[in-house]
């Protein structure tokens, strides 16, 4: 069965929310190079997402396409990124997740690869916890899981899709790769990436300061 024709007009609002918060982002040395994907839902068929291979710092709406949920583009002769496969996976296994964002910040990357054996990292007593959502109090830790990088997105899909069990989770790391992050809305999947950085942030130099 063909997929359903998207709304242009939803899509150019998508387009305009990406492009404002990509920008935000890479100048905040959070996307190196080409580095880094985003994404919104844009209904249970399609998601708005950033083209392959461009500056993140200098997109436009034209630096943005559609996919469906099998990773195929849409009305466009744009090639999305082979981990358009992770975004659509969040997608279709929470219904509720409207906005995907995967950066590559030093911290993220240096947390990863430090913490790439372990599988985790183990957060624990910080206010931010709050900054996610079903989170209410610092008196918790926080399990950020580490998954082995792969150029095999069914591999990395696999591992990806083994700890998305636990409530709440709103992000990963892919070892000496970055962060996924995501949430209702871009805005609330910002929020959670931004946590997420402030923590692994104080976690390395914490580990700094015990040396």
């Amino acid at each position: 069965m063909d997929t359903p024709a998207f709304d242009h007009n939803l899509f150019a609002g998508c387009a305009a929310r990406i492009v404002s918060h990509t920008r935000e982002l890479a100048a905040k040395g959070w996307t190196p190079a080409t580095a880094g994907n985003f994404s919104i839902r844009m209904g249970p068929g399609h998601a708005a997402i950033t083209i392959s291979g461009k500056d993140k710092g200098r997109l436009t709406e034209a630096d943005i396409m559609v996919v469906d949920m099998a990773n195929q583009p849409v009305a466009t002769h744009h090639r999305p990124s082979a981990e358009t496969a992770l975004h659509t996976h969040l997608y279709r296994r929470f219904p509720d997740v409207g906005s995907v964002l995967h950066t590559h910040s030093s911290n993220q990357t240096v947390a990863g690869l430090l913490h790439a054996d372990a599988g985790r990292v183990r957060l624990r007593g910080y206010e931010l916890f709050k900054a996610l959502r079903g989170h209410d109090t610092h008196e918790a830790e926080l399990d950020l899981a580490v998954v082995p990088n792969s150029q095999d997105m069914d591999a990395l899909i696999a591992s990806v899709d083994a700890l998305l069990d636990t409530p709440n989770t709103w992000g990963y790391l892919i070892a000496g790769h970055g962060l996924y992050a995501w949430g209702h809305d871009i805005a609330e999947a910002r929020r959670h990436l931004d946590a997420f950085e402030f923590m692994l942030g104080c976690e390395l130099d914490l580990r700094r300061l015990r040396a």
